[in-house]
C-alpha cells in the first residue's frame, strides 16, 4: 500500500497487508494522523545512530572540555551498542538493558549518567526532526549524578594542610576554602582580579585542561560564574605578601605559578596536594573538597541560599541547597534558644502560672471580694441613704 504524506510525496506503508479491509483501516488511520498533524515519515528514522550521532556532535557549538566529554561518552558507551542500529529501532527496553550493562561492567554512576544524558539529547533531536515518535530514554533518575556526599574538613585540618603546603601555594589552599573558588578559577587569576584595598577577588575566567594536556582559558559556565567574592580580613596581609613574593609581575601576571614558573596543572598540583595531606596527617580528600568545606562553613555561619549561590557562582539553587542541612552544633544552638524562650514564658519556681508567689493570689482575691461586698452591701446602701437624707 502506498499513500501521499503531508510532504506531498508518496510513501510505502510500514507493512504489507494481506486483506484489503486491513489496508483500508490502516489508510484511514494514516489519514487521521495527517489531519491531527501527528504523522511522521517512517523512512526518516531508518538511519544508523553511529554516523548520525557523529554528525550530531559535529553540529553542536560546545566548549572544548564539554565536547571532549560528549565524544568520550558517545564513542566509549553509546556507539558500541547502538552505532549500527537504525534510530527508529532503539526502544525503551534496549535503553534499559544498555544502561544496566554500563553499571554491571564497572562504569561509575556519574559516567553512566553522562552517557545517558548524551543519548537522551541526541534522541530528543531525532524526535524534533520527526525521525521517531517517542524518545526511548525514559529511565527515571538515570541522568542524575548521584555522587557520594563529599567530606568537610574542620578548620584545624584546613590550617594544618596550609602549613604543610609549599609557601607559594598556601594561598591557593586558603582561597579555595574561604572564597570557594575552583582550582581552574584559581589557576586563571591574574593581579587585575585581586583588589586588596577592598578585599575582593573577581572571577572572570576558568583555566581548563584537555586530556592531551592542552591548557586554555574559557568563560564561566553561566553569568553567575562571573562574580566577586570577599576575602576574610585576616587573610589580606598574607595575600599581599603572596602577591609580592610569588605572583608574576604586571596586571596580567598570574597570581599562582608552579615552582619553575609554569602554569598550574592539575596532575602536578595533585602530587603536591597528596603530599601535604600526608604531612599534615589529614585524611585523603580532593582539593575540590576545600570548596565544599568553605561552602559548609558559610552555611553554618548563617549564609542564606541566595548568598551561597552568589558565592559559589551558581545560577540554580540546586547545588547550594545541599549546604543548608542543619549541623548537630547548629541544631543544638537552636534548641538552646528555644529552651530560653520556653523558660522565659514559664513561671519561675515558687510562682503560679501568672508569676505570683504561691499562696498570695488567693489572699488578694478574698480581699478584693471583701471590698466589693462593702461597696455594694445593704449596710453601705443604708449608710449612703441616711447621709443623703440628712
Amino acid at each position: 500500500m502506498r499513500y501521499y504524506g503531508p510532504d506531498g510525496l508518496r510513501h510505502n506503508a510500514p507493512v504489507t497487508y494481506e486483506r484489503k479491509k486491513d489496508a483500508e483501516l490502516a489508510l484511514s488511520k494514516l489519514a487521521a494522523d495527517i489531519a491531527r498533524d501527528d504523522w511522521f515519515d517512517p523512512e526518516a528514522g531508518k538511519v544508523d545512530l553511529g554516523p548520525w550521532g557523529r554528525d550530531w556532535l559535529a553540529e553542536r557549538d560546545l566548549a572544548k572540555t564539554t565536547r571532549e566529554r560528549y565524544e568520550f561518552a558517545f564513542h566509549g558507551y553509546i556507539e558500541p551498542t547502538f552505532g549500527n542500529r537504525p534510530i527508529n529501532e532503539v526502544k525503551e527496553k534496549d535503553v534499559r538493558g544498555w544502561y544496566a550493562g554500563m553499571l554491571d561492567t564497572g562504569a561509575g554512576r556519574p559516567s553512566a549518567a553522562k552517557a545517558y544524558r548524551v543519548l537522551r539529547a541526541m534522541l530528543n533531536t531525532a524526535l524534533d526532526d520527526g525521525m521517531i515518535k517517542r524518545n526511548p530514554c525514559r529511565i527515571k533518575g538515570a541522568g542524575d549524578d548521584k555522587s557520594p556526599e563529599r567530606p568537610v574538613l574542620s578548620i584545624d585540618e584546613v590550617l594544618r594542610v596550609v602549613d604543610a603546603t609549599p609557601p607559594r601555594l598556601r594561598m591557593m589552599v586558603l582561597l579555595a576554602t574561604f572564597t570557594s573558588l575552583r582550582i581552574g578559577e584559581l589557576a586563571a587569576l591574574t593581579r587585575r582580579n585581586i583588589d586588596v584595598s577592598t578585599g575582593f577577588v573577581t572571577v572572570v575566567e576558568n583555566q581548563a585542561q584537555l586530556s592531551n594536556g592542552e591548557l586554555y582559558l574559557k568563560d564561566p559556565k553561566s553569568a553567575a560564574g562571573r562574580r566577586s567574592v570577599p576575602v576574610p580580613d585576616d587573610l589580606l596581609d598574607e595575600l599581599k605578601q603572596h602577591l609580592a613574593e610569588y605572583a608574576e609581575p604586571g596586571e596580567d601576571g598570574r597570581v599562582f605559578v608552579g615552582p619553575k614558573g609554569g602554569k598550574i596543572r592539575r596532575q602536578n598540583f595533585r602530587k603536591i596536594w597528596i603530599k601535604a595531606l600526608s604531612k599534615a596527617k589529614v585524611r585523603q580528600v580532593h582539593f575540590h573538597d576545600l570548596r565544599h568545606t568553605g561552602n559548609q562553613f558559610a552555611a553554618d555561619d548563617g549564609a542564606s541560599l541566595r548568598e551561597l549561590m552568589e558565592r559559589m557562582g551558581h545560577s540554580s539553587p540546586r547545588a547550594a541547597m545541599r549546604y543548608l542541612h542543619v549541623s548537630k552544633g547548629r541544631s543544638r544552638e537552636i534548641a538552646v534558644k528555644l529552651n530560653a524562650r520556653l523558660r522565659d514564658a514559664r513561671p519561675k519556681p515558687g510562682q503560679d502560672s501568672l508569676g505570683h508567689a504561691e499562696g498570695t493570689e488567693a489572699k488578694k482575691s478574698s480581699e478584693i471580694e471583701g471590698i466589693d461586698s462593702l461597696e455594694s452591701g445593704p449596710d453601705l446602701q443604708k449608710h449612703d441613704g441616711g447621709d443623703e437624707g440628712t
